[in-house]
């Protein structure tokens, strides 16, 4: 095959990788590029062929192989608009003698991007994490003040441990105390340090029978398709198992009273019993009276444990969790991206995150806390790492869903006629606390930061 031919074979395949190829003399003209460089550069292969690589490639590392005469090997560099590639880069000899360099590399836009993900599922996953330690818990000494006391006995009674209920409505911390219960028992001596805690949502099964299967276990044959399988119950042995939403468990509560009442669990289509020691936590949004056997219920509910929702409890603990829950944020951005950051939530907004209505408790707040100050944030491409980066979180980072519901027990929902009200006044040049001043002479409790948010959201 003659040097020509060789030459066309290679040039064809070279034009087929992904990879860019630049190929340079002694003093850095551009000898070959293949055809995914010149895409890279944004000109065509004739053009690039004759100059020199500085005028396409300003910061090439092949220029430092021209000077040393050693090869440089994934080296990361960043190129104009933003694209960074990953190089390795060659010298290379004819008869013995230097003669130039050669680069082989590829954009790692696609690897940025997916770091980009992952770092913005791990700020997720820090900032969703559950709050498990006494001392964490805003409002120990108010409102769950006697939630921590019973929580404790359910453990630390002299009479040994019980079984527990706690009820309250989404998102009010109801695993967070079933995990401060598992804590404190290990803490006193009732359990080992090592001991098991298992937790299982019964509502997120599409029937109770998949349920069943997944707490008391199934031997082979107990259904099409069914194997012999230890249930959640034997995996909790000797430690806790929280049954959250238990209502849904529906026609097999007779199996968890038998366990409860017996210390025993026969798997789903099994006849032998497998004693179990567990602490049984069930946990439900509804009213478990109503939804539980009487004589489950009676054994479950020896210490009942209500938790507050966010709107029973007061405004100082409703503060304390906003800042909680911006320190969180903060801290989280430290970890993961080292950088000094530093949340300000103005005025007007705090005072909506505070008087805002939230159907999902805790959860819902603090979720649209880290919504907003998402929404408030630089993007990490534009930020200086060397400085406090200071993000000021207003009114118009707050999602519209906030205002126009119901704010809260007491407050009044701005229907048409208020907005007409509003708008009236606005257009005669009042400002939001005149306005508010002025609807609540006429009977309307719109206080001035709904007014001020309602004017930034309908603003043209």
């Amino acid at each position: 095959m003659g040097n020509d031919l060789k030459f066309e074979v290679a040039d064809n395949i070279m034009n087929k990788s992904n990879d860019g190829v630049n190929v340079v003399d002694k003093r850095g003209v551009l000898i070959y590029v293949n055809q995914a460089s010149a895409d890279y550069a944004g000109y065509r292969i004739d053009e690039m062929v004759g100059n020199h690589i500085t005028k396409y490639y300003p910061q090439a590392v092949l220029l430092k192989v021209l000077e040393d005469r050693q090869p440089i090997l994934e080296k990361r560099i960043h190129y104009v608009k933003n694209k960074r590639y990953v190089v390795n880069s060659y010298p290379y000899y004819m008869d013995g003698e230097f003669s130039g360099a050669f680069s082989i590399f590829r954009s790692i836009k696609e690897i940025d991007e997916l770091n980009k993900k992952i770092k913005y599922l791990e700020l997720q996953l820090e900032l969703n994490s559950v709050v498990e330690d006494v001392p964490s818990m805003i409002g120990k000494g108010g409102s769950l003040s006697e939630v921590i006391k019973r929580a404790r006995r359910t453990v630390g009674s002299l009479g040994g441990p019980r079984h527990s209920i706690i009820i309250g409505e989404s998102g009010t911390g109801k695993t967070m105390v079933a995990n401060m219960i598992y804590n404190y028992a290990k803490e006193i001596g009732v359990i080992s340090q090592d001991a098991p805690y298992i937790e299982i949502n019964c509502a997120q099964f599409t029937n109770s029978d998949i349920a069943a299967v997944e707490i008391f276990g199934s031997e082979e044959g107990a259904y099409t398709g069914s194997k012999r399988k230890k249930g959640l119950f034997e995996q909790a042995n000797g430690g806790i198992l929280f049954l959250d939403e238990a209502h849904a468990l529906e026609h097999y509560q007779n199996l968890l009273l038998k366990v409860i009442e017996t210390g025993k669990i026969r798997r789903i289509g099994g006849s032998k019993e497998h004693r179990v020691d567990v602490i049984v936590i069930a946990a439900s949004t509804r009213n478990l009276k109503d939804e539980l056997l009487p004589e489950l219920y009676q054994r479950l509910a020896q210490y009942e444990i209500y938790l507050p929702s966010l709107s029973e409890r007061d405004m100082r603990e409703k503060n304390e969790l906003l800042e909680y829950f911006i320190m969180k944020y903060q801290e989280a951005v430290k970890n993961l991206h080292e950088i000094d950051y530093k949340v300000v939530i103005e005025d007007d907004a705090r005072e909506i995150l505070l008087n805002a209505y939230y159907p999902r408790n805790i959860r819902q707040m603090r979720d649209v806390i880290n919504f907003s100050i998402d929404s408030a944030s630089p993007l990490i491409d534009d930020i200086n790492r060397d400085k406090e980066i200071i993000t000021r979180v207003g009114i118009d980072d707050l999602p519209f869903e906030l205002i126009g519901k119901d704010n809260g027990k007491n407050s009044k929902r701005i229907d048409k006629t208020i907005e007409r009200m509003i708008n009236a006044y606005h257009s005669d040049g009042m400002g939001a606390r005149k306005i508010s001043k002025e609807l609540k002479h006429k009977g309307y409790e719109i206080e001035y930061y709904q007014v001020a948010y309602f004017l930034k959201k309908n603003k043209a």
